[in-house]
């Protein structure tokens, strides 16, 4: 296992200027630069910078901007230069948060200590850890006091683990572990749910347990009432 142990690497992602998802004439200039390479940018992530943009808040708007870009084979991951108000609905869309320029992701803040056992809960969003690549079977990758966001697919028997939330851009196989370190208010979200396991803060459910009707389906796992409930996107 150990050496199968991924420890980090670095890969580039589309940055996309949210003011010009409503220029007219952006989907056009986008579709003639994708024509050019096709395979280069299918199923690229891309990442939508909110520096100046007015609006989004909302978790409709999110939506409605990787609809827009998911026409053109392009995966919307996350935000930047989010405003505070901005952040939440992103969350809720399924989207991570990311420095600006950045090339190493950020630890989460120190979770605040909880009186009388209380769960643990964090309210602020981390810059998330990326991964391109598919991850195969018998790897894990551990996102330490961060999000994870992997754009491929999970196989069988392979294992993501994160202090923060959990994002998988592909089918899910494998065993995906939110909120590590005690984080109630973790998610995991998939765009193809085929998991061996899912958990949050430690409460879980095996392959068996999934609701029937969700697999296969794009979905988003949350800890609500000391439960794991599976919901469709």
């Amino acid at each position: 296992m150990a050496g199968n142990l991924v420890q980090g690497a670095l890969f580039t992602v589309m940055v996309v200027r949210a003011g010009m998802l409503r220029d007219p004439a952006f989907e056009e200039e986008l579709r003639q630069q994708i024509g050019r390479s096709p395979r280069f940018f299918l199923n690229a992530p891309v990442v939508l910078d909110l520096k100046d943009a007015e609006g989004f808040t909302t978790e409709e708007a999110y939506l409605d901007a990787g609809d827009l870009l998911r026409r053109h084979t392009l995966s919307l991951v996350g935000v930047q230069n989010a405003l505070p108000e901005q952040l939440a609905p992103a969350a809720e869309a399924g989207l991570a948060s990311f420095a600006p320029n950045a090339t190493q992701p950020s630890r989460r803040a120190a979770a605040p200590v909880a009186s009388s056992g209380a769960a643990i809960t964090q309210s602020a969003r981390p810059i998330a850890r990326l991964v391109t690549e598919p991850v195969r079977s018998g790897t894990q990758i551990y996102a330490r006091g961060t999000d994870l966001v992997v754009t491929a697919a999970v196989s069988a028997g392979a294992e993501l683990v994160a202090d923060g939330n959990i994002h998988v851009y592909g089918a899910l196989r494998g065993r995906a572990l939110a909120g590590a370190n005690g984080d109630v208010e973790a998610r995991i979200f998939c765009s193809r749910l085929e998991a061996e396991l899912v958990s949050i803060a430690g409460r879980y459910l095996v392959s068996e347990q999934l609701p029937q009707e969700q697999r296969g389906s794009s979905v988003q796992i949350a800890l609500i009432d000391e439960q794991l409930t599976v919901t469709r996107n």
